[in-house]
C-alpha cells in the first residue's frame, strides 16, 4: 500500500489509556495506517467521522453519552462507506447481534492481539469479513432464536445473484444442505455444491455461515 493509500483509522474508546495505547500499537504495525484523533464517547465519535472521514472506525460498545451500537448505526446512516469494527470486552450472543445488525463488519475482543486487529482491519478495508467462524456462528444462532425456525421468509432478493442462485442461498439460510438443497431444487450435489461456491465467490465470504449472516444482517 503507498503512502497516499492509508487506512485512515479512528478510535472510539472512552478510556484514555486504552486508546492511547491502541493507537501507539497499530501506528507501529507498519505504516499503512493513519491514525486520527481519538473519540472518548459515542456523541464524540459521531463528532470525528463527520470532521475526519475516517474509513474504519474502531468502537467500543460502552461509551458515556451515545453508547457504541447507537453510534455505529448514526455514523452509518451519514458515512455509509465507513467501515464498523467492534472492538470491546463483551461478547454476548445479543450484543454481538446488536452490532452486527446495526452495521458492524467484524467483533473483536480487547485481548485479541494486534496483529489480528491490524488484519481485521486490512480485511474490511478489501471487502472481506471480518466475522471469526466461532462469531458468527453465534450472530446465527442469535437470529434464529429472535426470529423462530423460517429467518429466511422475507429474505430479500439479492442483486448480482440469478433466481436459482437466490432460491438456493434462501436454503442456505434456513441451514439446509447440500444433499437437502439437492433434494428440494431436484439437482445433483455436485450441482448445488458448485452453486454454492459461485454464490460464495459473488458475496465475497468464506463459509456457507458468513453467507447466512450477510444475507440477513445487510
Amino acid at each position: 500500500m503507498s503512502r497516499i493509500e492509508k487506512v485512515r483509522v479512528l478510535i472510539a474508546e472512552d478510556q484514555t489509556l486504552i486508546r492511547e495505547g491502541i493507537a501507539t500499537l497499530l501506528a507501529q504495525q507498519n505504516d499503512d495506517f493513519e491514525i486520527l484523533p481519538g473519540a472518548s464517547d459515542g456523541e464524540q465519535a459521531i463528532e470525528f467521522a463527520r470532521r475526519y472521514r475516517p474509513d474504519v472506525i474502531l468502537m467500543d460498545l460502552q461509551m458515556p453519552r451515545v453508547d457504541g451500537i447507537a453510534a455505529t448505526q448514526r455514523i452509518l446512516r451519514e458515512l455509509p462507506q465507513t467501515h464498523i469494527v467492534v472492538l470491546t470486552t463483551f461478547e454476548t450472543n445479543d450484543l454481538i447481534f446488536e452490532a452486527v445488525s446495526a452495521g458492524a463488519k467484524a467483533y473483536l475482543l480487547k485481548d485479541a492481539r494486534m496483529e489480528e486487529i491490524a488484519s481485521t482491519i486490512r480485511a474490511v478495508i478489501n471487502g472481506q469479513s471480518g466475522l471469526s467462524p466461532s462469531v458468527a456462528a453465534r450472530i446465527l444462532d442469535e437470529f434464529k432464536r429472535l426470529r423462530g425456525p423460517r429467518v429466511s421468509a422475507k429474505l430479500p432478493v439479492r442483486d448480482g445473484l440469478t433466481a436459482r442462485e437466490n432460491e438456493i442461498l434462501t436454503l442456505i439460510v434456513e441451514g439446509k444442505s447440500n444433499t437437502e438443497i439437492g433434494e428440494r431444487l431436484h439437482l445433483a450435489e455436485g450441482t448445488v455444491k458448485n452453486y454454492v461456491s459461485t454464490i460464495l465467490e459473488k458475496c465475497q465470504v468464506k463459509n456457507r455461515t458468513e453467507l447466512a449472516i450477510k444475507a440477513i444482517t445487510y
